[in-house]
């Protein structure tokens, strides 16, 4: 699987469970073992974990190989390493205090969005009027008339 794509389904999988501060590191200069690094936050124990087990589903369904998986059991950091990329998913205050985007952080890549596919817009038809019928002149027909 192309780097690319591998990572841009990393960050949407981050994406689709609410990942804060998603940030992807070209590191390839920097270390022989990987290529990229993305590092997220989660709110809560609940979310980092789940943010993690979303990026494993997602990548494994895609035909990557999940090479490894640390921290599920605290819950305030998560690694996953994907071989070519290693994605660091912890808490807001955990990311600070490790502050992995100065270890990292020369190289930021910027991921480009794939287009969406546009609809084909469908002609629209205009509507029918139809033609109002006049009240009858009966006799109730006068009597609103004259009050």
């Amino acid at each position: 699987m192309d780097i690319r794509k591998k990572q841009r389904a990393v960050v949407e999988a981050l994406e689709d469970v609410k990942g804060r501060d998603i940030q992807v590191f070209n590191v390839a200069k920097q270390t022989a073992y990987f290529e990229r690094v993305v590092i997220a936050s989660g709110d809560s124990n609940r979310q980092v974990n789940a943010l993690a087990t979303h990026v494993q589903e997602k990548l494994k369904s895609l035909g990557a190989k999940v090479v490894g998986v640390e921290g599920r059991r605290n819950g305030e950091w998560v690694l996953v390493d994907l071989g070519d990329i290693v994605v660091h998913v912890m808490h807001p205050a955990i990311r600070s205090h490790y502050n992995l985007e100065e270890l990292w952080g020369d190289n930021e890549v910027t991921i480009k969005k794939e287009p969406k596919p546009v609809k084909k817009k469908q002609a629209v038809k205009p509507k029918r009027t139809v033609a109002r019928k006049k009240p009858a002149r009966g006799k109730t027909a006068r009597r609103r008339s004259r009050k």
